[in-house]
């Protein structure tokens, strides 16, 4: 017997939105769009158009509801809890666009209301979802080339709008880049290396005009077992050369994934350092190469999943939170100039 499909709306029609739907190709023999909803409903009709089939696209997204099983939720950080608790309240399972929301207690709401109503609630962190990523730390985990004992992530872009925009406000989009962009990289560093211990954030506006908080930021964070982890982030890159890439340097060598390109390298073979000496002998090994864009795409088939079996969502929204409250923590020690304690996370 054919199994029904898992009726989806998004809600909330901006790039990422569009991002999301222009992979979803291979999961439509397990889920239909069935309604799109956005403040702007030419926005809305214009996703619609993108899909297959009839697809409801309004303005208020409580008209979708009896349309749907689960939504696709990519609104402005602040709007994440009320649409969040409308819809679970309705027995509707959640995708929520990172973060999960812009206070403590409005994470715990929505985690008690997913529990009561016994619906999935997943964050969308796609980068545990990117198979360069995920090879990269089974390889880490392994300890292949040795135990590893700093980790280092990069991310280079520039985003800049109208300073009135929902993501150069610091009251709705919950803080400044790190906040908004930097908590996929401290949610990875979590996975990868364990408990923190302590750390800082040190960010600026330089640079990024636009912003009420900082557009660049860098973290630096010391974990459990003497790891260090390093984040730098900018909203402000005219130009680039790390774009988004990982270093994972290890007893053996350094890991590199160059998320933008696509690739996973070994670096080994490189001699202690001579001054007066250039080491030939390093070399560079191609471990794996894909092709971008699939991230999103494996993100919703694990939703999918999750939501057929019962399964708790690798990006659950307890460890989600977990990520969101060390960077309170940066942001307050920042604020007095001073170390974060991260401990007890």
């Amino acid at each position: 017997m054919k199994t029904r499909k898992i009726r989806i709306g998004i809600v909330g029609c901006g790039g990422m939105a569009k991002a999301h739907v222009g992979r979803f190709e291979s999961i439509f023999e397990r889920v239909e769009i069935t309604a799109v909803a956005d403040l702007d409903v030419q926005r809305a009709k214009a996703v619609a158009d993108l899909l297959p089939g009839q697809v409801m696209a309004v303005a208020d997204y409580r008209e979708i509801a009896n349309q749907v099983d689960a939504v696709l939720l990519a609104l402005p950080h602040h709007l994440h809890h009320p649409a969040g608790m409308y819809f679970i309240s309705c027995g509707k399972h959640v995708l929520m666009e990172k973060p999960l929301a812009n206070s403590e207690r409005e994470c715990l709401d929505l985690i008690e209301a997913a529990k009561k109503q016994s619906v999935v609630l997943m964050v969308a962190y796609c980068m545990r979802f990117n198979p360069l990523v995920i090879k990269f730390k089974e390889l880490l985990d392994s300890r292949k080339y040795g135990e590893f004992f700093q980790l280092s992530i990069w991310t280079e872009q520039h985003t800049e709008r109208e300073p009135s925009n929902w993501m150069c406000r610091a009251d709705q989009v919950g803080g400044g880049q790190l906040f908004s962009h930097g908590c996929h990289y401290i949610d990875l560093m979590l996975w990868m290396m364990g408990r923190p211990i302590y750390g800082c954030h040190i960010g600026t506006r330089l640079g990024t005009p636009w912003m009420e908080r900082e557009g660049t930021s860098n973290v630096s964070i010391a974990f459990e077992g003497g790891r260090l982890g390093y984040h730098f982030g900018t909203w402000g890159a005219r130009g680039s050369r790390l774009k988004y890439s990982f270093h994972a340097h290890c007893e053996k060598g350094m890991l590199e994934a160059d998320i933008s390109g696509g690739k996973l390298y070994f670096h080994g073979d490189a001699g202690a350092h001579d001054p007066d000496n250039l080491d030939p002998k390093q070399r560079e090994t191609l471990l794996m190469e894909v092709k971008n864009g699939k991230s999103t795409e494996e993100e919703m088939k694990h939703f999918i999943d999750c939501i057929e079996t019962g399964e708790t969502p690798l990006t659950d929204p307890v460890s989600s939170l977990e990520g969101l409250k060390l960077i309170w923590r940066l942001y307050e020690a920042e604020d007095r100039r001073a170390m974060a304690a991260l401990d007890g996370i």
